[in-house]
């Protein structure tokens, strides 16, 4: 295990800037994600620390270590890649053992080192089995076998769990978690699914044209981004955003809007006052809109009437698709609130919650 640093790292493509600057400390043990949309240089960013692509400027450490000229095969790392890349004319044993078989590992040793990885990973029972007669989760296991053998200092990961069907994905984030909890090995995990993020990371790196946005732990992130993309990429319905203008009216400060006039928290009134009659954006997660009948009490000036356009029952909760004179909104409520298309209503807005972002820089106001 070992601590991975880089530093101002940069890695450019003939005009392209693929990533910028990218500063990181990734702590001895730690399971960090790399999370963002495609071609945000989340990729180049693992593969760069693997030495499959050489960096432009910038320095990356594995432990104390610089490893800028130093190839692929003596970084003591393990990837294992969103194909799976493993060898069809080989059976699982010969697959996990290949690298340590390279290296002239003594044979009893090998033997040793690949029963017991098998053993951890549950497939024991298939190492006599070619690629082709595995099931998605079982050739995902074997390519994490292949890493563990090797026990490298750390380990990197390009989207492992892609190409799995939903139910599987969610076991495997189970066990890659479980895992990591046993081996404790340093892992860089690269993956545009927010929810992977959330649920895996110990923290997560939030990327936007190869820039780092945000670093921090997932419900941190979640809770105080620090801008209008980290807001709105973080969340599954994402943040809704609405464009309005802060203004003072008996003590108070409201976000206004053609149809809305939400009161500010008190507590957050002298950072409001600061952007008095400013266009700004409101940003409001689902969750934190509910249907005023099912609210025994709400703050007076936190609630707004709209035309429901569709609504979503899925079971353990609806998600509403709301239309507030110029704004669509979406609304995640309790599984038991009647509304259905075409009503109109009245909505709640936990403004303690809700978001203030400028709208010329997107940061947080707050």
């Amino acid at each position: 295990m070992a601590q991975l640093r880089l530093e101002e790292v940069t890695k450019v493509f003939g005009k392209v800037v693929a990533v910028k600057n990218f500063s990181l400390d990734v702590r001895d043990g730690e399971f960090i994600i790399l999370v963002g949309p495609s071609g945000c240089g989340k990729t180049t960013t693992l593969r760069s620390i693997a030495g499959l692509e050489e960096v432009t400027s910038g320095e990356i450490y594995i432990g104390d270590r610089l490893v800028n000229d130093v190839p692929p095969k003596n970084r003591d790392i393990a990837m294992v890649f969103q194909n799976y890349a493993l060898y069809p004319h080989m059976d699982v044993y010969r697959n996990m053992s290949f690298g340590l078989r390279l290296r002239k590992v003594p044979k009893d040793e090998i033997d040793k080192i690949v029963k017991r990885t098998a053993e951890l990973l549950g497939i024991r029972e298939l190492l006599d089995r070619k690629p082709k007669e595995l099931s998605g989760g079982q050739r995902q296991r074997v390519a994490l076998g292949r890493a563990i053998v090797r026990n490298p200092k750390v380990f990197l990961f390009d989207e492992p769990l892609s190409n799995l069907d939903a139910k599987l994905r969610i076991a495997m984030r189970a066990e890659l978690l479980d895992l990591h909890q046993r081996l404790k090995t340093t892992t860089v995990y690269v993956t545009h699914d927010q929810l992977e993020a959330m649920t895996m990371g110990d923290r997560i790196v939030v990327m936007n044209e190869g820039l780092i946005q945000q670093v921090d732990d997932p419900q941190k992130v979640y809770d105080h981004p620090v801008n209008k993309y980290v807001a709105g990429f973080i969340g599954s319905p994402s943040m809704n955003f609405i464009d309005c203008a802060l203004v003072k009216k008996n003590g108070n400060v409201y976000a206004k809007t053609k149809g809305m006039n939400l009161k500010i928290p008190q507590d957050k009134t002298k950072i409001a006052e600061k952007y008095i009659n400013k266009e700004v954006t409101l940003g409001i997660r689902p969750e934190h809109i509910s249907d005023a009948t099912s609210k025994k009490s709400y703050e007076p000036g936190t609630t707004f009437k709209a035309h429901v356009w569709v609504v979503e029952p899925l079971g353990s909760e609806k998600l509403a698709h709301i239309k507030n004179e110029d704004d669509t909104l979406v609304a995640r409520l309790e599984p038991y609130v009647q509304l259905k298309s075409g009503d109109t209503a009245e909505f709640v807005v936990n403004m303690n919650l809700a978001h203030i972002f400028d709208r010329e820089t997107e940061e947080t106001i707050f």
